[in-house]
């Protein structure tokens, strides 16, 4: 777990246009094997997805960011290497928060393709009555 958490919070890379977007799509679907698909908050994958599952999603996935983004720009997703990617984190805009992340829990993604077998990010993921407790402190 130690080496998936590791590398969960370490540097990834905004992926900012479409074109960026679809050169990462491209190096996925050129080293197809061996990845997971988490959508968190379900069930955590114990094994990779099929190759042509892998295609599915990700043609499904890109079609519902660019609907959902109706923009120029993405912004949604973080690969840990754009070149050779082994970790993406895809967030919707219903999702977004605070860039700074000051004194907030972090924003946990909403899909995680890893090549990195995942462990749950439940556990990193607050309750959103959390978020509205702050005021409880000014009074106590």
């Amino acid at each position: 777990m130690f080496a998936f958490e590791q590398h969960y919070k370490s540097r990834f890379s905004g992926i900012l246009r479409w074109a960026q977007l679809e050169a990462l799509w491209e190096k996925v679907q050129a080293q197809p094997d061996g990845w997971y698909v988490y959508c968190v908050g379900d069930t955590v994958p114990q094994h990779p997805v099929a190759t042509d599952y892998l295609s599915q999603f990700i043609e499904e996935l890109d079609e519902l960011l660019r609907y959902k983004s109706k923009g120029d720009f993405c912004g949604l997703i973080y690969a840990d290497n754009v070149e050779n990617p082994a970790m993406i984190k895809v967030f919707t805009p219903q999702q977004l928060g605070s860039g700074c992340q000051i004194s907030q829990e972090p924003i946990i993604p909403r899909w995680l393709l890893s090549k990195i077998p995942p462990h749950s990010l439940d556990k990193l993921n607050t309750p959103k009555q959390k978020q509205f407790r702050w005021w409880q402190n000014l009074f106590s």
